[in-house]
């Protein structure tokens, strides 16, 4: 599978094998993981396994997370994108299109998830022809939280997620 969107600062590609560096960096960061339940990654071929699963969701499923490239350094600065949900319930929901972001933190603060979650939902509504996506927030990430809503969402309610032992909120947008 491959695929080029652009934004204004980004590029939105395909994950390659060439990013495992970079998705090191990413889920190896204790802060990155500090609302995904505090397991942050701690070797490299951790990484690797993230990276073939989503290969293989590219794959089965046709979609799965892109690579987010900075256009003005070049530099992978973490992932967004749509993703098939079908691995776990969440809030009632075992199979449905998600809307996600995560990003190295050096870029937080950039508007860099909003920007890119745009494009993602743009390219699902427009080339999958989905009718609607979700996404989940931890309930303490504002920073999240305003972003989901920025890029379109609307916040629906929270809920507990059993697997993680997690306090979650719930978003949905529908295509117009």
């Amino acid at each position: 599978m491959t695929f080029h969107i652009e934004t204004e600062r980004l590029i939105l590609r395909e994950l390659r094998p060439t990013d495992l560096n970079g998705m090191f960096e990413l889920d190896a960061n204790p802060e990155v993981h500090k609302y995904l339940g505090n397991k942050p990654v701690k070797t490299i071929e951790e990484s690797q396994k993230i990276l073939d699963s989503v290969f293989n969701q590219y794959k089965q499923r046709g979609i799965g997370r892109f690579a987010a490239i900075e256009k003005l350094s070049g530099n992978f600065i973490g992932w967004s994108g749509i993703r098939l949900n079908t691995e776990y319930n969440m809030n009632g929901y075992t199979r449905y299109y998600d809307v996600g972001y995560r990003f190295i933190p050096k870029y937080w603060g950039k508007g860099y998830a909003t920007e890119s979650g745009k494009a993602a939902v743009n390219y699902a509504f427009n080339e999958l022809k989905l009718t609607e996506l979700y996404a989940t927030t931890h309930l303490e990430n504002e920073a999240s939280h305003r972003a989901l809503l920025k890029i379109g969402l609307t916040y629906i309610e929270d809920f507990y997620f059993e697997e993680e032992a997690m306090d979650l909120r719930w978003y949905k947008i529908k295509s117009r």
